[in-house]
């Protein structure tokens, strides 16, 4: 009878362990695969932060490009207008040169020859008419300037001498004004 008891609590015992130790390799387990599955959620988590940072940072380069395509575009803009400006300005002065000069033309030619030989054309013929056109720019220039000496002279009155001089110089016609009235003559009377 007590053999048989002690063999009863023996495998009681034995089973008792068995479970136990069943128990704490199922915990085991439990904690391996919790683990495993923090494990793999860090790694998630890290892998989405790295393709944020990455979407980030090509966002960030695309919008330096395209600042920089612009800064570009508005350089080559301004340089382009820069140099409109500077050619209608040289346009402008030719033209005004051509215009005021003796033997350019009013309008440009594009051929030269044909340029020439109209400009001397227009010389031999204004040469006739220039004595003409001199006397009536004469006549118009100091009848002009009669006017003005007589609606000023109740205002230069006042003045000092001094200044009054000044002012006649101002008023009376410089060559280049003269010049230009005649050639103006010339080519309307052309």
């Amino acid at each position: 009878l007590r053999t048989e008891e002690r063999q009863r609590l023996a495998r009681e015992r034995r089973e008792e362990r068995e479970k136990q130790h069943a128990a704490k390799e199922t915990q085991i387990l439990e904690k391996e695969r919790k683990a495993k599955l923090q494990y793999e959620k860090q790694l998630e988590e890290r892998q989405r932060k790295l393709k944020e940072m990455k979407q980030k940072e090509e966002q960030r380069r695309a919008a330096v490009e395209e600042k920089r395509k612009q800064k570009i575009e508005e350089e080559k803009e301004r340089y382009e207008a820069v140099m409109n400006r500077t050619l209608e300005r040289n346009q402008r002065l030719e033209t005004r040169q051509k215009r005021w000069s003796w033997g350019g033309s009013v309008t440009p030619d594009s051929d030269s020859k044909t340029a020439l030989l109209s400009t001397a054309s227009k010389r031999s013929t204004s040469t006739a008419n220039l004595k003409q056109a001199e006397g009536a720019v004469n006549k118009r220039l100091s009848s002009s300037a009669a006017l003005l000496n007589t609606s000023d002279r109740a205002r230069r009155s006042q003045l000092s001498p001094l200044d009054s001089s000044v002012i006649s110089r101002l008023l009376a016609p410089t060559q280049a004004s003269l010049a230009r009235s005649k050639s103006a003559a010339t080519l309307s009377a052309d």
